[in-house]
């Protein structure tokens, strides 16, 4: 049960180190440098267990949409909107995963759902609404749409995309028997590619968008190590001792984790909104996974793609 908490304190850690490289590096060419070597290690570690690389030409186009929505939209949202908002914040917006896939279920696979499952669902999503109402000075800067920000916009379309980048990686692994490390590998390449070419058009080079080279590179190593490598690899080894409904549930936890490493490092301090926002979003999931442990229903979670 250990390695659980230690998981999601790992993945919690990701915002907090991502918080801290974003003041080193622009959003864009952070992203693009660390898809980048996160897929060409993945790719080389492929090549040198001699594990076979061949991709069928028609699982190609969903290679590219997994690299479009899965790495590129996904991480260049997140990052965005993290420069404006607290880590912790951003972390608790990637709770809504759980809720954002069975929606997806619904609507692309026409997933029946029971009004107990209705009423979870919406007592889930009422549930982050006192914390997105409460915004900070650094938050007003990125503007708003509503009573919302665009930073708080940015990384909810972030959690979409990598909810269904996690659909279309799961379509890859089980119809078109693909590797998940190579899919992996490919989709961080192309995705990373894409991010460097924004980086180039709107970012100043000179010579490059970092301020200060070794904080950088120290914030990009851990990110590839912890959630590239060691985060992916844990979470497959737990999924076999543990329900992917556990592990959608126990995975809340990466907020809680978050807001003590963002206090620590960063002096953010959480809101009431927060822990009632918390405590609201647990009823919701709750009340929606009471028939899926007894169906054993298995879901997709985002937590572990930032």
């Amino acid at each position: 049960m250990w390695l659980v908490f230690l998981l999601y304190a790992l993945f919690a850690s990701v915002f907090t180190v991502s918080k801290t490289a974003l003041e080193y590096s622009e959003p864009f060419f952070l992203v693009g440098t660390r898809m980048l070597l996160a897929g060409a290690l993945m790719l080389l570690y492929q090549y040198l267990k001699k594990e076979p690389m061949i991709i069928k030409k028609r699982a190609w186009g969903k290679i590219l949409l997994l690299a479009f929505f899965a790495i590129y939209i996904t991480n260049v949202f997140e990052f965005w909107g993290l420069q404006y908002l607290t880590s912790f914040k951003t972390c608790f917006i990637y709770s809504l995963s759980p809720f954002l896939s069975v929606l997806f279920s619904y609507l692309l696979f026409s997933e029946t759902l029971s009004r107990k499952k209705w009423l979870g669902l919406l007592i889930g999503f009422v549930g982050f609404i006192p914390v997105l109402l409460i915004q900070t000075t650094q938050e007003e800067l990125a503007g708003h749409l509503w009573i919302f920000s665009w930073a708080e916009l940015a990384v909810v379309a972030a959690v979409a995309s990598a909810v269904y980048g996690w659909i279309l990686l799961k379509q890859l692994v089980q119809d078109e028997g693909v590797s998940p490390v190579c899919a992996n590998g490919f989709s961080m390449v192309i995705g990373g590619t894409l991010a460097l070419t924004q980086s180039l058009i709107f970012e100043e080079w000179n010579p490059i968008p970092v301020s200060s080279f070794t904080p950088f590179f120290e914030c990009t190593l851990f990110l590839i190590l912890v959630s590239n490598c060691i985060c992916y690899n844990l979470y497959g080894f737990l999924l076999k001792r543990f329900s992917a409904t556990f592990m959608s549930f126990a995975g809340l936890t990466t907020a809680l984790f978050t807001a003590i490493f963002g206090f620590a490092v960063h002096g953010e301090v959480t809101h009431p909104s927060f822990w009632l926002s918390f405590l609201i979003v647990c009823v919701g999931l709750a009340i929606f996974y009471q028939e899926e442990l007894k169906k054993g229903t298995q879901f997709i979670s985002a937590s572990n793609t930032t």
